[in-house]
């Protein structure tokens, strides 16, 4: 029996009586958000010295700033900067993406890891490689899920398809607030301090907080039922 009410994109028919408005605001933090972890990466690359430890913030900044964002803000309803149109290359772009991002980690985790061995420092007394550490373990888990969902049926898995992209889009923004948190603790290290001060170091500071605020967006939106509306 057909009804007499539709779905409509979320957030309208919450009071918002220029919805024109809300879609161009939405499409302008998309590019925001790719605009601020490619800038990020950029300018961190640029004040680092290679050979230090600073290589591991540069290595996390890549992998996660920029290719896990990338990789998420792909399946965007606001549609995406590369040329791709059916599901199936969009997710294979993913996969590549997020691939990268753990190869990017593992990098920065030997770099870090040398460097304390031939400094004979300490392993993990700091709030930023404890985090480092979670991020890194979270992102294996999520990449299982992503695993698991792909060879579903191979696995003959009790699990719905549906459950499982549950689970790895959960996984996966987890993922992506731990690394972001991990980038912040970064930006309070002495060394970042003393390279960027004042006004600069605030909105360095705060900046990797906005792809991921867009990237939390785009994630449970997926999964909030939608508002209905009156035709």
């Amino acid at each position: 029996m057909p009804s007499d009410v539709e779905y409509g994109p979320v957030g309208e028919g919450l009071g918002m009586r220029d919805f024109w408005i809300y879609v161009w605001l939405r499409r302008a933090a998309l590019i925001a958000a790719h605009v601020t972890g490619l800038g990020l990466t950029i300018v961190i690359s640029v004040l680092s010295r290679p050979g230090t430890t600073q290589d591991l913030i540069i290595c996390f900044l890549e992998g996660y700033c920029l290719c896990m964002t990338e990789g998420i803000l792909l399946f965007s309803t606001e549609g995406t900067i590369f040329c791709l149109k059916s599901r199936k290359n969009k997710v294979r772009f993913h996969w590549l993406c997020q691939a990268l991002a753990l190869v990017a980690a593992a990098v920065g985790l030997g770099f870090i890891l040398a460097s304390k061995v031939v400094s004979e420092l300490p392993h993990l007394v700091s709030w930023h490689s404890l985090m480092g550490c979670c991020t890194l373990a979270a992102s294996l888990l999520q990449a299982g899920c992503g695993t698991c969902l792909v060879f579903h049926k191979q696995l003959r898995l009790s699990s719905s398809p549906a459950r499982l992209k549950l689970y790895h889009d959960t996984c996966g923004l987890v993922v992506y607030l731990l690394a972001t948190g991990t980038i912040m603790l970064a930006m309070v290290s002495d060394w970042f301090q003393a390279t960027v001060k004042g006004a600069a170091w605030w909105l360095m500071a705060v900046l990797p907080l906005f792809p991921a605020l867009v990237a939390m967006n785009q994630i449970t939106n997926a999964y909030l039922p939608r508002k209905k509306i009156s035709s």
